[in-house]
């Protein structure tokens, strides 16, 4: 993996983009990819909210890291795993677990990049300067840098929020 210079201050951008298209409405068109999530902040104990992509798998929610163990919502899900996820017009709470294993991490990249080639190719290619298709020991050796998150949702009789 070569060394990339990538401009994640880039992303606070996109990431106000997504917050407001949830806000006027839009979160069933704009939650087909990306999810609002709110942590707990490790600190301040303010609700913080991110914008991120995800993938379900199974009932569960799947969270890509790019900036692995040094993403403030990682490390506020390190000290409290309770949070609350709004994903199209759902919008509801769930335990988060930070996982960072090569072979699980692997198998979640190439979900990835099985139900979206182009787009996380490119991430691939731009932030991580790996080809658009990377071998499965490319995506082990990402692991040791990144993580991701599952997000399993509280009971259904506990969920739903107003």
């Amino acid at each position: 993996m070569r060394s990339v210079k990538f401009d994640w201050a880039k992303m606070k951008n996109i990431q106000k983009i997504h917050r407001v298209l949830y806000a006027l409405g839009l979160g069933p068109l704009v939650g087909k990819i990306v999810l609002l999530l709110t942590t707990t902040g490790r600190k301040s104990g303010i609700k913080r909210i991110t914008p991120l992509q995800y993938e379900e798998i199974d009932g569960l929610y799947y969270l890509g890291a790019a900036r692995g163990l040094k993403a403030d919502w990682v490390r506020n899900i390190q000290a409290n795993p309770q949070v609350e996820i709004r994903v199209g017009a759902k919008h509801f709470r769930g335990c988060a677990e930070v996982v960072n294993d090569p072979a699980q991490f692997a198998d979640f990249m190439e979900v990835r990049l099985e139900r979206h080639p182009r787009m996380i190719g490119l991430i691939m290619e731009k932030a991580h300067g790996l080809p658009r298709r990377p071998s499965r020991e490319q995506l082990e050796e990402m692991a040791k840098t990144e993580a991701f998150v599952i997000i399993r949702p509280m009971e259904k009789s506990q969920e739903m929020l107003g």
